[in-house]
């Protein structure tokens, strides 16, 4: 089929999908049904596993549009694969904001004034010819075919028409009619986030189809078929319970996630209909178009709308994890603009770049402001899914896949234990042929190889460890939402951290104020709360710009606001409803000094003069409208008006560099960028305030109109306000174990540049003698090319002369730290950029970002999607990225990000994977300690388990050449007595106490641990061997029958010849001398490895300290050793083992504590000291990822590489050729060596490369022991 008929849906965004069309072909279908009775079934499971194969084998392609069935398939590196029905449905019309209305008379028809609207619809119906539109539904989200475009498209709601905001209050702004509401519900849908509780039935079904109970339920059978009832009783017995825990789970969490979707789903809201009637209605019924009141005492949100009058104070803690309130105003209408200038303006809607005019799905409105005659109203812009609320219910409902080079590694191993399984297959074959078993004997035991082969308990073994971790966690207050992700944890080698309320003090202390006189800087003054300044327009822009209310009393709103309008002392109050009701023009909020801040007047002698005084006396201020604080304007700004003055003042604060470009340069001191510069290089957050006078032409019914931009130019500039960021106490110590733990730390804020870099430096993570580099980047304009220039923080004026543009991105950095003077062998250097250079390197210098990022520490004025693309970049060049912050700024990062934590009180936040109670980053060792033990149990856990199945394979193998094998309570024994319980124990290792440098392997397939899996399984079989051969050579061997009595001969002779009789017939030939002597020596090798492989320092506690594992290792070593030594005839019976002579039993004694010395040896002295110190350099495997800047080594290198590059003169030469052997079509390394300063650049050819660590959600199970959606609901208070 041609290539056009793959389409792409989603472009650009997160959840992209390539799709092909398909049609049923009937003689395919008869087919797969024929495959499907020949193979008893097994064809339909595999095509319920694999729904690509499923449609492949079942359909023909053909082109989208005429698709019965499309197979989608994702464009991210999971390529995971989907498929959808297409349905039909008819409508009167092709797209949803079709208008219905139809001129009187046409086809016959005159609406009848009596005709009920329903009827009124129904008729309407019949004046349209009914069209086909074909749709189907993904994940929640219905895709509708689109003629024009040819391809199929998901419908989010009013920006589908890219409206403009004038757009909104011209033609969206009277409300729809009852006719249009329903005709758009069909295709919108009804408005409501459900979330369907499935039926334990069809839980059950879901549960029972994974691969791995298919598998149990396969051993069960054989194990029936060949009569070891007990041991498939066992299983079947263990996977009930698993299947019934799983299944009460998920059915908990499904509820759970249902009950905190639907609180407050469904309200009554009034709608306003477009003959200017309000009706009340549920709603469910609500469609993008119709406008809604906002009540004044609040509301939930059940829709995403857009204020189009009124004001609105909103919790958006569901959203952005900060309780703080925000105050949404009303959409600006450029259409009351005159000239260019509104045609400018008029920018189409969109709820990210009008989020501060936007109500949001599931966020509180506390409060609404409106004025007489006037409704606060908005336009309902999203429905359902598409809503704010909808898509992060979406989110946890399909959540992406997280790939993680263990498990990665995991498959592989299992395919690995697979192949060992086929060669066992085969040598029973062979061996059964040559002796004549009968067929069915041969088929049994053969199939019997591949249960035992693959572990069953190895997914539950697997989970384990994550599930105490998470139990650690928890104790010190870091909840998690996605526990596979602790694992991941473990490899972090990045961690960046937002800089206010995360590495600094929430709060915020005015520290002083620089006041602006005549064009000059006035000296400091500490604060503002004094009489000289009370009448001054400095303090008054102080006291009523900002976004505060009152909120039960009580002053609320962002912190810096709060702290600055403390800092004045003045008093804020707020306009009752009252009052709002009768008087037009009442002013919504008024703030004034308290009183014995005003100079003292005159006393008054009559009543009449008291009046007047007090009215004259009287200085209050009145706040008539507000812009609000916007992080893409960096500034915020309202229009009050002094009680008893006609014309309005604009009060102006932002970004100082912002402020000054909008204010008049004879109003700028001439050493503004001096002052300013000389207060961010100390740490301070500097805001700078302006004023402005307004005409007398503006009244306040044009000041509710007046475009922003016409009220913030011409400002005269007052001055600035010296705000003080202290850092947490625990933020230095922190930085510096990461540091000492070769984990880089990056700074990403909102704040100032310099600001920003003072604090990476007071906090360590800039040490004093390194130097920063500045990168600024400039768009191209004027017909010349981008540019970037490098600047030094510390001297501005010994800036490098280097400059970039598109034709030379091949700079070399080295140039970079050579422009100006040789380095000393201590300094390092640092790249800060701004929000804005990133967005032009990221735009115009590709093949430089992946440089600069390498060695990048601070990235200042970062908007907040920004931060996400940092995160991206990060992990573009192969680092495990961490992201602390408060979850204000910070979501799309938290997630982002390998392991994002959330500083937040929520016990749990939608936001990030791991949520922390203390406030501060102490939290983020914990949480790597923790994932490294995590990890480090894994290795343990599948080692041990790989070993379990490789000694059991190696017992069962020795034992069919001799048409043995072993006992059915001898399985049930080494299965349950032995695995479970020291599988389960092994793992309850806590973290070692603190960081170390060195990292644990990202994955199974690394030098160390294969080494100490294969050594170890080379020592297993050569002593099982050795005990097998050994045996049959003593003088007292004999073929073993129920008459044999080979204890006899021994001196030692207190058994009695008794305990070998038996009166049932061995059928099977389970009791024999090899038998007896291979399940000792394969019980204590179980034991042996368990204690070789569960090691402590340096990522877990030492074992000895896990005393449940100590008491069940011992426990078990003390029962094989008495059973050995002093045999007891109904243990003997029950295992099914015979008597042996005492000498033999000592023989047996030292073979396995040879076996043990052996084993401990080369685990602990060869792999440890000698091979990992030698050959696999552990001490430098710890910092395979570029080290921080911080830490003064020669090292650079990729995360998912088990080798680290010491750059040596000689490996400098070689690692660029010995890359291009291994990786010649995907990797390219760029190394500079010179100067300790050591860059990689990663260039990938197509659209993946070999060290891709992109990650994504894991599946606790190899095989799925849980069902494949499995999540942890987050608590209620984020829905709410």
């Amino acid at each position: 089929m041609e290539k056009e008929d793959l389409k792409i849906i989603n472009k650009g965004e997160e959840d992209e999908m390539e799709l092909q069309g398909y049609r049923l072909c009937r003689w395919r279908l008869g087919l797969v049904g024929l495959g499907v009775l020949c193979t008893g079934g097994f064809l339909l499971l595999l095509l319920y596993w694999m729904p690509e194969w499923c449609v492949k084998a079942t359909c023909t392609r053909t082109t989208v549009r005429d698709a019965q069935v499309v197979l989608l398939q994702s464009t991210d590196e999971f390529k995971r694969w989907f498929l959808a029905k297409v349905r039909v449905m008819l409508a009167p019309g092709r797209r949803p904001f079709d208008s219905l209305e139809t001129p009187a008379g046409v086809n016959g028809h005159v609406p009848n004034p009596s005709d009920t609207p329903a009827q009124e619809f129904i008729k309407k119906y019949a004046e349209y010819q009914p069209t086909q539109i074909r749709y189907f539904t993904l994940h929640s989200t219905k895709y509708y075919w689109n003629d024009v475009v040819q391809n199929f498209e998901a419908l989010l709601g009013l920006e589908d028409l890219q409206v403009n905001c004038s757009t909104i209050h011209s033609e969206h702004s009277t409300g729809l009619t009852s006719n249009q509401q329903e005709y758009r519900r069909l295709f919108f849908g009804v408005n409501e986030i459900s979330v369907k509780v499935p039926s334990v039935f069809k839980l059950l079904i879901k549960e029972v189809l994974n691969p791995f109970y298919i598998f149990q339920l396969f051993s069960v059978i054989l194990w029936s078929a060949d009569e070891y009832y007990y041991y498939a009783i066992a299983i079947v017995f263990m996977s009930v319970i698993s299947i019934t825990t799983s299944l009460y789970t998920t059915k908990k969490q499904y509820v759970m996630l249902h009950d905190m979707v639907a609180a407050h789903s469904v309200v009554r809201v009034s709608v306003c209909r477009a003959n200017n009637e309000t009706e009340e209605a549920l709603s469910t019924d609500l469609v993008p178009g119709d406008v809604v009141v906002i009540p004044s005492n609040g509301t939930i949100m059940p829709c995403d709308a857009v204020l189009i009058s009124g004001t609105c104070i909103v919790n958006e803690s569901m959203l952005t994890g900060e309780s703080v309130p925000v105050t949404k105003t009303n959409l600006p209408n450029p259409g009351h603009a005159q000239g260019d200038k509104a045609s400018e303006d008029d920018t189409p809607y969109s709820t990210e770049e009008h989020k501060r005019h936007t109500l949001f799905c599931g966020t509180h409105v506390i409060q609404t402001r409106f004025y007489s005659g006037e409704l606060v109203k908005a336009v309902v812009v999203r429905t359902g899914f598409s809503t704010a609320k909808g898509q992060l219910v979406r989110s946890i409902l399909y959540p992406k896949p997280t790939d993680f080079k263990l498990y990665r590694d995991a498959y592989l191993f299992l395919l690995c234990l697979v192949a060992v399984a086929g060669i066992g297959f085969v040598y029973s074959i062979v061996l059964s042929i040559m002796n004549k078993v009968p067929a069915k004997t041969i088929i049994i035991e053969s199939l019997d190889i591949i249960t035992i082969t693959v572990p069953p308990a190895l997914p539950a073994a697997l989970t384990a460890g994550i599930v105490y971790a998470q139990r650690r966690l928890k104790r010190i207050g870091i909840f998690c939402i996605s526990p596979q992700r602790i694992n991941i944890c473990g490899q972090l080698n990045l961690v960046c951290f937002d800089k206010t309320g995360t590495l600094t003090e929430d709060g915020l202390d005015l520290w002083g104020i620089q006041r602006v006189e005549n064009g000059s800087f006035q000296p400091s003054e500490e604060k503002a709360y004094k009489e000289s300044l009370v009448k001054s327009q400095f303090v008054a822009c102080m006291s009523t710009c900002h976004s505060l209310t009152k909120i039960e009393g009580q002053l609320s709103g962002d912190p810096l606001d709060l702290k600055m309008f403390e800092a004045t002392g003045w008093i804020l109050e707020e306009a009752t409803e009252e009052e709002t009701s009768h008087h037009n023009l009442i002013m919504p909020t008024v703030v004034r000094p308290p009183k014995q801040l005003l100079p003292p007047e005159p006393t008054a002698s009559t009543e009449q003069d008291m009046e007047l005084y007090e009215l004259s006396s009287a200085y209050e201020i009145g706040i008539v409208r507000q812009f609000p604080f916007s992080s893409a304007l960096q500034r915020m700004s309202v229009v009050a008006r002094l009680l008893g003055e006609k014309r309005m003042d604009a009060y102006l604060k932002g970004a100082p560099e912002v402020v000054a470009s909008l204010c008049k340069k004879d109003t700028v001191p001439e050493n503004f960028a001096g002052v300013l510069e000389d207060f961010t290089k100390q740490g301070f957050r500097v805001i700078a305030l302006a004023h402005r006078r307004l005409e007398s032409k503006l009244t306040w019914h044009k000041v509710q109109n007046v475009n922003r931009d016409h009220i913030e130019a011409n400002m005269e500039f007052l001055g600035l306000i010296i705000m003080q960021n202290k850092l947490k106490a625990e933020t230095f110590g922190v930085l510096e174990n990461l540091r000492k733990a070769n984990i880089r730390t990056v700074m990403v804020t909102g704040d100032n540049m310099l600001t920003a870099i003072s604090v990476a430096r007071d906090c360590g993570m800039i040490p004093p003698q390194d130097k920063v580099i500045i990168a600024d980047a400039l768009h191209p304009r004027d017909g010349q090319a981008a540019k970037i220039t490098w600047r030094y923080a510390d001297k501005p004026s010994q800036s490098p002369p280097l400059e970039v543009n598109y034709r030379d991105v091949e700079i070399s950095l080295e140039d970079v730290c050579h422009a100006n003077k040789p380095k000393t062998q201590e300094e390092q250097y640092h790249f800060a950029m701004s929000g804005k250079s990133f967005a032009v390197i990221t735009e115009h210098f590709q093949d430089l970002l992946q440089k600069l990022v390498l060695h990048g520490t601070v990235f200042a004025r970062m908007a907040p999607d920004q931060k996400t693309q940092l995160i991206e970049a990060l992990q573009g060049v192969d680092y495990f990225v961490g992201m602390c912050g408060d979850g204000a700024n910070d979501c799309g990062a938290l997630k982002r990000a390998h392991g994002g934590i959330s500083l937040s009180e929520l016990e749990a936040s939608v936001a990030s994977p791991f949520t922390s109670r203390t406030p501060n980053i102490s939290c983020v060792p914990s949480l790597i300690r923790e994932g490294r033990a995590a990890l480090i149990t894994s290795f343990c856990v599948f080692k041990f388990m790989a070993l379990y199945s490789i000694i059991q394979y190696i017992s069962v193998t020795l034992l069919y050449s001799i048409l043995s094998n072993l006992g059915d309570f001898q399985f049930l024994f080494i299965d349950i007595a032995i695995i479970l319980v020291i599988v389960f124990t092994m793992s309850l290792n806590p973290a070692w106490k603190e960081l170390v440098s060195q990292r644990p392997p990202s994955g199974l397939i690394s030098g160390p641990l294969l080494f100490s899996v294969l050594t170890q399984i080379i020592i297993c079989l050569g002593f099982q061997t050795i005990a097998f051969l050994w045996v049959r050579h003593q003088h007292w061997y004999e073929i073993w029958t129920p008459q044999s009595d080979a204890c006899n001969i021994t001196t030692y002779g207190n058994f009695s010849p008794e305990h070998n009789s038996s009166e049932d017939l061995d059928h099977h030939n389970i009791k024999n001398y090899e038998n007896t002597s291979l399940f000792y020596i394969s019980s204590f090798q179980y034991l042996i490895v368990a204690i070789v492989f569960s090691k402590g320092k340096p990522f877990r506690q030492p074992s000895y300290k896990n005393w449940p594992f100590v008491l069940s290792a011992l426990s078990l070593y003390i029962f094989l050793t008495f059973i050995m030594f002093y045999p007891v005839a109904a243990i003997d019976d029950f295992l099914e083992i015979v008597c042996v002579p005492f000498e033999w039993r000592i023989t047996l004694f030292c073979v396995i504590v040879v076996n043990a010395a052996v084993a401990v040896f080369v685990e602990t002295f060869v792999l440890d000291v000698v091979l990992w110190k030698l050959v696999f350099s552990r001490d430098k495997q710890g910092s395979y990822g570029v080290t921080s800047a911080a830490t003064p080594t020669h090292q650079v290198g990729k995360s998912d590489m088990s080798h680290s590059l010491s750059l040596s003169p000689l490996s400098g030469a070689l690692v660029p050729l010995f890359s291009f052997l291994l990786f010649p079509s995907h990797l390219t390394l760029c190394v500079t060596t010179s100067s300790r300063m050591c860059f990689l650049c990663a260039s990938r050819a197509g659209g993946g490369g070999v060290l891709h660590s992109s990650l994504s959600m894991i599946t606790f199970r190899l095989y799925a022991l849980l069902s494949d959606f499995h999540f942890i609901a987050p608590s209620s208070q984020w829905l709410q």
